[in-house]
């Protein structure tokens, strides 16, 4: 099943409470609404993408255990951006200040928040053109590094606070380790993990 997007005119809109309350009647379905208005509805995911995704957040979930830096997100995860967008990243990590300034209410709820780091791994169904404008949503709502990750090509987009993409791609028989550099200091994700679920 392919990813749905309905357009929701400005005159309609959505308030905070009106978008969560549709996705809590609306479950399984994953929801995300971008800053102009659109309602995209996500199909659950396959089993090969559902098997790298676990994998991803274990890796990242054990670095996380050991550092105590801050919290690890899956792609469950509903954040609502400075810019007014909802949005669920496959994997997200917010480092622990950030996520201690933020109030009960809005941890429990969709935290309004972007990210620190955020993953996104593209499935068969998923467009390279929409993922890539994502990431750099991100990235213009104050993440500070994202992976782009591609089994199909497969390639890995590294996006960067201040940087051009950088573009890794390789083969599955020499996949990379990426770092999680200053932001993830001591994380390696090896991408041999994640490309033979």
């Amino acid at each position: 099943m392919e990813t749905l997007t309905l357009n929701i005119p400005p005159a309609v809109g959505l308030t905070d409470e009106q978008f969560y309350q549709l996705c809590i009647a609306n479950e399984p379905w994953q929801l995300e609404l971008t800053q102009t208005g659109e309602l995209i509805i996500m199909p659950p995911t396959g089993g090969e993408s559902g098997i790298r995704n676990s994998d991803i957040n274990i890796e990242l979930g054990l670095w996380n255990r050991q550092t105590k830096l801050g919290k690890v997100f899956d792609s469950s995860t509903e954040f609502k951006l400075p810019n007014g967008a909802y949005r669920c990243p496959d994997a997200a990590w917010v480092k622990l200040e950030r996520w201690d300034a933020l109030t009960k209410d809005e941890k429990r709820r969709f935290p309004p928040i972007c990210p620190d780091f955020v993953i996104e791994l593209r499935s068969e169904t998923d467009s390279l053109a929409k993922l890539r404008a994502k990431m750099r949503e991100y990235q213009d709502n104050g993440a500070r590094l994202g992976w782009l990750i591609d089994p199909q090509t497969p390639s890995v987009e590294i996006y960067r606070t201040g940087q051009e993409v950088e573009v890794l791609n390789f083969s599955f028989d020499h996949p990379p380790q990426l770092s999680g550099e200053e932001v993830l200091p001591g994380f390696v994700l090896d991408m041999a993990i994640i490309l033979n679920p």
